[in-house]
């Protein structure tokens, strides 16, 4: 179906993004729900397009951790937010990727002639998520909400003991392996002899370049202040030599993933405005980036392949249906889930091997320079609130392309849980 759509003759056109600054967890947003937070991103958009009272033809965003009662989420913070109350919204959620599918479901709508514009995003908090209480008393709760008289009430109550009141706290773990991400990674880190210092080399490098975009103010126009923020929590002045002393956090005692070189537990929300060509031109808007084709990728790591391998696949595979390579791409944004991820695609995609037996390829997919590859920072640096990356790196690439001129080209590679990966490819609009 996406394979249809890129030759479609609408286009589908990134005029701008709005997030808020993302904060560590149990910080800055630790009093602010998600629907705070959407809502604030989304009005932070809102006034910067002068979208104030628009009705627009749909929002799509999601949180991968929400509560119960959030179960409308996005058409709660549309209803908060300046828009007409009458704008359409949609939760959707594919982890880590939910950001640029929510751009994808919006920009695909676009290019089918079904709306003229709208809204792609996300939103999480780890501060603020879901605790389950236990089976056991999860049961004894719903017989004593079903019970027809007060002594059935009080009886099934009286069935709790010390033991059910403890909680089930969310984990990022996969259910079907027992293992969370940082885990699976460490394995898939050891598989493909990525070294500390390769990692702490991309640590440092998303640090200092996401330092370096904030004193340019390329920030300026893609952020809005928010709980006294005004740059991300977790930007730090770091050194190689700190980054070496730092304890290994996943791997054992011998492993090379520390809390240097993987994304803390994060706040935060980010939106992009995406529209047709004749509606950005009808409200005076010059569009940044034109989204050219999305595609999302899955592997089978119940059977062994590496759970955040996924965008390996997924990228090569969009690239070749587009006629395009790997040479062909001006810059290259890959989620830094941990560095560890980054340097795990970027060896795959430079190995011959992988190449051949995996891609179907004569040789080898490419190598990415490392002045193309996330130039103003990634995750490591700015914090990766899960379903709020994708919109950031969206509105971060379609600005660069911009800045960079007519032309240029863009690749964005998300991995998420259960082995997924969505990519994206974007086109200069200048």
């Amino acid at each position: 179906m996406i394979g249809e759509l890129v030759n479609h003759p609408r286009r589908a056109a990134i005029l701008g993004g709005n997030r808020i600054p993302f904060a560590r967890a149990g910080k800055a947003y630790r009093n602010v729900s998600n629907q705070d937070m959407l809502t604030a991103a989304l009005d932070g958009l809102v006034a910067r397009f002068s979208l104030q009272g628009e009705l627009l033809g749909d929002v799509a965003a999601g949180a991968v951790l929400k509560h119960a009662k959030d179960f409308n989420l996005t058409r709660e913070a549309v209803l908060g937010s300046a828009l007409d109350s009458r704008t359409p919204a949609i939760d959707l959620q594919r982890a880590c990727a939910t950001g640029l599918d929510g751009v994808a479901l919006v920009a695909n709508k676009i290019a089918l002639g079904q709306i003229e514009v709208g809204i792609g995003g996300g939103v999480d908090s780890t501060s603020d998520a879901p605790i389950e209480v236990s089976g056991d008393l999860r049961a004894i709760l719903h017989r004593a909400n079903s019970a027809r008289t007060t002594k059935d009430r009080l009886k099934a109550l009286a069935a709790i003991r010390p033991s059910h009141l403890k909680p089930s706290a969310p984990s990022a773990a996969e259910v079907r392996t027992g293992l969370n991400m940082g885990q699976h990674q460490a394995l898939s880190t050891e598989r493909w002899n990525v070294t500390r210092e390769e990692q702490d080399e991309i640590a440092f490098e998303s640090h200092r370049r996401l330092a370096a975009a904030y004193e340019k103010g390329f920030f300026d126009d893609l952020m809005t202040g928010y709980q006294g923020l005004a740059r991300d929590e977790n930007l730090r002045e770091s050194t190689m030599e700190k980054l070496a002393s730092l304890k290994p956090a996943f791997g054992g005692p011998e492993g090379t993933m520390t809390a240097g070189n993987s994304t803390p537990l994060s706040d935060g929300a980010s939106t992009v405005l995406i529209a047709s060509e004749e509606w950005a031109e009808r409200h005076g808007h010059q569009p940044l980036a034109y989204i050219r084709d999305v595609h999302t990728r899955s592997v089978d790591f119940t059977s062994g392949a590496d759970l955040l391998s996924a965008p390996a696949y997924a990228a090569p595979e969009m690239l070749a249906r587009n006629g395009l390579t790997l040479e062909d791409m001006d810059f290259v944004e890959i989620h830094e889930a941990f560095a560890a991820t980054v340097v795990m695609i970027l060896k795959a995609w430079e190995d011959e091997e992988f190449g051949r037996n995996e891609l179907g390829l004569e040789g080898a997919f490419g190598t990415v320079p490392r002045d193309r590859l996330n130039v103003y920072g990634s995750s490591l640096a700015a914090g990766h609130p899960f379903a709020a990356t994708g919109g950031r790196i969206v509105a971060t690439l379609a600005k660069t392309l911009y800045e960079a001129g007519p032309g240029k080209l863009g690749l964005i590679s998300i991995c998420a849980a259960g082995g997924q990966g969505t990519v994206a490819l974007l086109e200069s609009a200048r």
